[in-house]
This record gives structure tokens, sequence and C-alpha cells, in this order.
């Protein structure tokens, strides 16, 4: 008697003859602007470890670093465009993108690492998530870059007069870029990935940036001063595109998700672990650092940038915000 052909097909499978089918292996790419060995890095090999382990190895994510696929406003424009697949970003170039973001970017708004994450991480942080899906993209969890600190090869920075005159580097951000202009800073927006080489050649003074970023960037090698003003903190976020989102299962939305819990955790980790070591490291290569200044004068010296803030994100968003415990 013949055996019908699938009748025999699943004879074989029981005899272990024939290999089950597996699904397929969907690739996506992610994309960050500083080196693996940051507060970044370790935040997407977590995420994509985390998505293979969650969908059984159906998700893989491809890591990419130091800008390999373009700086963070590429790596945004990306996103949003579906060239690429997810980024972790600091909100620098985000207000270009999603204006409502950029009343995170106020400075001295938060008051320390507690504060900000109860604020990204509570009904605030996810109210700002929603605005993202109109605009092609969506963010699955609020990371962190850290607070930001001056650094310059002219001279220390003690007071806000200390500032006038210097050529700083600073991210695209119009909040920022507001306000280093009330210190007398000569702001000059650049992408990260030229930030080294245009401090070496001397085409910047200096920058800013939390600890993390000036040590996994190695910028003690090209600035003499380092100053912990604290002046902002920086948020980033995981984005991905929203097609490619679409696309997902509602279970693989919650691996995708969960995964991004568990990268949000390691890069806030790592940069408690670099906040703890960073200053007696840049100190022992060298670097002269302010630790203690007067933040009250320098929030003084921005009384006009914050006259401007509340006309244009309205004083009550504002304290909501800094009054939120």
């Amino acid at each position: 008697m013949r055996i019908p052909a699938p009748l025999f097909a699943l004879a074989l499978f029981a005899l272990g003859a024939l290999p089950l089918p597996t699904a397929a292996q969907t690739t996506m790419k992610i994309n960050i602007s500083v080196a693996q060995n940051s507060h970044y890095g370790v935040a997407i090999d977590t995420f994509a470890r985390e998505v293979e382990a969650r969908t059984n190895g159906r998700y893989k994510i491809q890591t990419f670093y130091a800008g390999a696929l373009g700086a963070e406003r590429e790596s945004v424009e990306g996103v949003q465009l579906g060239t690429l697949d997810l980024t972790l970003t600091s909100t620098g170039p985000l207000p270009n993108f999603v204006p409502e973001v950029a009343i995170l970017d106020i400075p001295f708004l938060f008051r320390d690492y507690a504060h900000a994450r109860a604020v990204l991480d509570g009904p605030i942080g996810q109210e700002l998530l929603q605005k993202f899906p109109p605009k092609g993209m969506v963010g699955l969890a609020w990371a962190e870059n850290g607070f930001r600190h001056m650094t310059n090869s002219k001279r220390p920075v003690n007071l806000p007069d200390d500032l006038k005159g210097l050529k700083m580097r600073t991210m695209e951000n119009p909040i920022h870029i507001e306000a280093y202009k009330q210190f007398g800073i000569l702001p000059t927006p650049m992408a990260f990935t030229e930030v080294f080489t245009a401090l070496q050649q001397g085409t910047v003074d200096g920058q800013e940036n939390p600890l993390s970023v000036i040590t996994a960037a190695k910028l003690d090698q090209v600035q003499k001063n380092l100053t912990l003003t604290g002046h902002v903190y920086s948020p980033a976020i995981i984005l991905m595109n929203k097609g490619q989102w679409d696309k997902l299962s509602s279970s693989d939305k919650q691996a995708f998700l969960d995964a991004a819990k568990e990268a949000v955790k390691a890069n806030r980790t790592r940069i408690d672990d670099d906040e703890r070591k960073a200053v007696a490291d840049l100190r022992a290569k060298g670097m002269v650092i302010v630790e203690n200044v007067d933040k009250a004068k320098f929030q003084a010296a921005l009384a006009p940038a914050y006259a401007d803030y509340a006309k244009r994100f309205g004083q009550d968003n504002i304290d909501r915000i800094r009054n939120y415990k």
C-alpha cells in the first residue's frame, strides 16, 4: 500500500529523519554614536541579547557603534524613514523631530538622577513617548546620557564669567544653544562623531557632556579642564521605526519593550559606576577638575533664557517636572 506523501513526511519527522522547520529569522540594525565600551554600548548589547532570547531567536539585533551608520541626527532620520530599524540616541537632535521633548533639556530642571529617572519612568515620561508614533517612530524606553559637565582647553571654569568667549561644541539643540549664549559661550553645533578631532585641532575650545561620555571618548587626551557644572540632565531614548514595530505580533511587541527595560537597567547601572570612578580616573590622567561650583550663580545667569522657556513650554509644565516627587 502506498503511503500518502503528507503522512510519509510526518512519519519521517517522528523518526527524526527530517529537521523540523524553524521560523524565519528577521535581522534588525541598531546604531549608537559612541564606542561599544560605554553606557550606550552596554545598553544595546543587552537589548540585542534580550530580544533574541525573548523571541526564541526569531529576531536578531545587529549592533553598530561609534557612529558606524551615522551620527545621532542621521540615525533618528534613518529610523523615521525606515532606512534604519533602531537607535539609542540622546535627546540632542530630537526637538527637530518631536518638539515637545525639548522641555527635558532645560538647564537645572532636574535635582539629581533619582528625580530625573522618576520623571521619565512616570506619567510625564510616558506622555512624551506618545508623541513619537505620529512622527513615524516608537519610543521603547527612556534611557539616559547623564548630567552634562563642561570641559575646555583654555582655563578652569569656576564662575559663569569664566565661560565668556569660549568656543564650545554643543549638540544641535536649540534649548541648549540659547542657554549657552547667555553664559557668553560661542556655541558650535556639530555631530559628536566629529568632536574629538575638532578639539584636537583647536576648531573648538571645549565641549559639554556627561562623565560617561567624557571617559568613553577619552576626551582627557584633548581637554585640560573639567568643571562639574551638572547644568543639563541629558536623557536618551531607544527608538524604533514605526513600520517595523507595527509588523510585530503583540507578544513580540512586549518582548521588545521588556528587552528595552533591561537595556535601560544596564545603561543606568553603567552610568552610576562611571560617576563613582570618573573624577578620580580623569584627575589621574591629568585633568584639572573643579568639583564644587555655585550652581545658583549659573542659574541666575540664565534668567533671560528661563523667561523664554516659560513662554515656550508654559511655566506650569516646567514646574510639574521640577516639583515631581
